[in-house]
């Protein structure tokens, strides 16, 4: 009605008990998500700021020096961002096309369709560290399966993990082996092109290759979009891997960034520096996804609108 003020509202008895049941129901997730999420994310965007080795007893505030410390004055920086980089760079594409290749070849007609399939999978399932331990049998210049045939053949042994040239492919082999889940999803969007489209280019006379670029891709780029998301933030933060297989040598030509955030905190247990350094990656990974989103939208392409 005109004129008449508003009344502040108010909860009834009943709203006010069914809100308090609902947060009795909700606590379990509640205390966890404060406890092993919201507090440790805080915790560590405090710790960043500050010298805390974790055995002293006392947190010294030392503002930003531990970001400056980490962007101009530490001497393994320029190796740590180098090779990481390099493994962005060579290793999510690499990745990219491997499992794509094997979704196109694996949703083509193929005889043992579905065993390729789940060779091709297996890898993306077993856990990182046993299939590592399988890869370090693999390079192992004495009794590797790889050096031991260049042996019975009479050619050289290859250095694999040992080698400062050789380590970085080495690893990105690996990564494009394992790229088994990124493979299953290719696969599924490809099954969910439309057949019509296909039939629509072969009567306009399209050919193999220009079906598979004008059809193929712009209609599974969103899938493709996603992998490279999660390819790049996968990459940043590899570790199991390296951490097994070389432990960032020969000569820090494998030593990336989480294995050096991981060293910081638990092995110099400077708590404070390797929190500001997870904070960083966490300000690159934020970046890095704000420009693929912002910029994918010029080659991928949405069937039912954006």
């Amino acid at each position: 009605m005109v004129g008449t003020a508003l009344r502040p509202w108010r909860w009834t008895m009943r709203e006010r008990r069914d809100f308090l049941r609902g947060l009795v129901f909700i606590s379990p997730w509640l205390i966890g998500f404060v406890a092993f999420l919201a507090y440790p994310i805080g915790a560590s965007l405090y710790y960043s700021f500050t010298d805390y080795d974790i055995l002293g007893k006392a947190v010294n505030w030392v503002g930003f020096d531990n970001y400056r410390r980490l962007l101009y004055g530490d001497e393994y920086i320029g190796k740590v961002l180098f090779n990481t980089l390099y493994f962005v760079a060579y290793g999510v594409p690499s990745g990219l096309v491997t499992a794509f290749a094997l979704a196109v070849l694996l949703n083509s007609n193929l005889r043992f369709r579905s065993l390729f399939r789940t060779l091709f999978y297996v890898p993306a399932v077993v856990p990182a560290v046993a299939s590592t331990m399988v890869w370090l049998w693999i390079y192992n210049v004495q009794y590797g399966v790889i050096n031991a045939a260049l042996r019975a053949l009479s050619l050289p042994a290859i250095p694999f993990l040992s080698s400062q040239q050789l380590v970085k492919p080495s690893l990105i082999v690996i990564h494009c082996w394992a790229s088994g889940g990124s493979m299953v999803i290719f696969l599924a969007a490809l099954q969910d092109v439309p057949r019509s489209l296909y039939d629509a280019a072969i009567v306009d006379g399209a050919g193999w290759w220009k079906r598979f670029w004008h059809v193929t891709i712009p209609m599974i780029s969103p899938v493709i979009l996603y992998n490279l998301l999660m390819g790049v933030i996968g990459s940043l933060q590899t570790f199991a891997r390296i951490y097994v297989l070389t432990g960032g040598g020969p000569n820090y030509a494998s030593y990336f960034y989480n294995l050096f955030l991981y060293e910081n905190a638990f092995s110099y247990f400077k708590l404070g520096l390797a929190s500001a350094q997870a904070w960083i990656l966490f300000v690159v990974i934020m970046l890095l996804t704000l420009v693929m989103l912002r910029t994918s939208g010029r080659w991928v392409y949405y069937a039912g609108g954006r």
